[in-house]
């Protein structure tokens, strides 16, 4: 099976919901999705983080990932981020941003990563992006997520990313804001005219909706889901999609995948109901959205 060069941040998020504070939790676009993927496929990861990062982190990147080779350790601290959510669980307020050693991140990929064939693009800055896609040079299949911020910031550089694209993730709020058409068809196809075979749109608690030439493929939530923590369950979608893809499966069984482990996600803080996932409660909620 094909390796997934998953590409992100790295960090130790503080957190509030309605269900409580916790403290310096793995977090990170690159954790979620390392985390997401590696249960099924393996997992090349790129990132940095500080000498202070906790040996427990470490241990479960070498768990769910094949290679850690350019996972960087740098004198410092950690990447950190704080946000409080408002109780529809939707909004949230950052409350502090440390960048840490990730400021000064610059991915150096591995020969062995030169050559990978799938890349996910995990929300980072897009002149990471193509910094990481300038290295590749074995045409790989690329998968990328990106944010509001990006859009607002640094947008000639996100569409060169969009343009190097295979696939894309983006929220309702995003496409609007890149294309701006309020009708989501419309916008999907204004992108896929810019290169992506395939926009995937992340619709919340509406599911999610795959746009292509040939096709409009919709997949619903899990329902009845206890959202107690919603980090990272955009990465957590994308990464299940994208390791779908790795092992065969069909654009809405990629994306049933994702939708199923991004409803294990919500349900506990930080990563720990990914950690904690059996099998059969998998397959029971995999069952739920394909026959319903």
């Amino acid at each position: 099976m094909d390796d997934i060069l998953i590409v992100g941040s790295i960090g130790l998020d503080t957190i509030e919901t309605s269900y409580g504070k916790r403290n310096d939790l793995l977090g990170g676009s690159a954790t979620y999705a390392s985390i997401s993927a590696g249960r099924f496929c393996p997992v090349n990861l790129v990132g940095v983080i500080g000498d202070d990062f906790p040996s427990e982190g470490k241990l479960i990147f070498k768990n769910y990932c094949n290679n850690i080779d350019d996972l960087k350790v740098k004198k410092g601290r950690t990447f950190r981020w704080g946000g409080r959510y408002h109780k529809n669980n939707d909004d949230r307020d950052t409350l502090f941003t440390e960048l840490g050693v990730f400021e000064n991140f610059k991915p150096q990929l591995s020969s062995v990563n030169k050559n990978i064939k799938w890349v996910f693009l995990a929300n980072i800055h897009p002149m990471l992006q193509l910094d990481v896609l300038r290295q590749c040079s074995s045409n790989p299949k690329i998968i990328m997520d990106t944010m509001n911020l990006w859009i607002n910031t640094t947008y000639d550089e996100l569409i060169s990313v969009i343009n190097c694209a295979d696939i894309l993730l983006i929220n309702e709020s995003e496409l609007i804001e890149l294309t701006g058409d309020q009708d989501l068809e419309k916008g999907a196809r204004k992108i896929i005219d810019m290169g992506p075979e395939n926009i995937v749109v992340k619709c919340g608690s509406k599911g999610s909706i795959s746009y292509s030439n040939d096709s409009v493929i919709s997949v619903n939530v899990v329902p009845n889901c206890k959202v107690v923590d919603p980090t990272g369950a955009g990465d957590t979608f994308g990464a299940g999609l994208i390791s779908g893809l790795v092992e065969g499966l069909d654009i809405f069984n990629s994306m049933v995948r994702g939708t199923v482990m991004a409803s294990f996600c919500i349900e506990d803080f930080g990563i720990e109901a990914m950690l904690n996932l059996k099998e059969d409660e998998y397959l029971k909620r995999i069952k739920l959205i394909t026959t319903t």
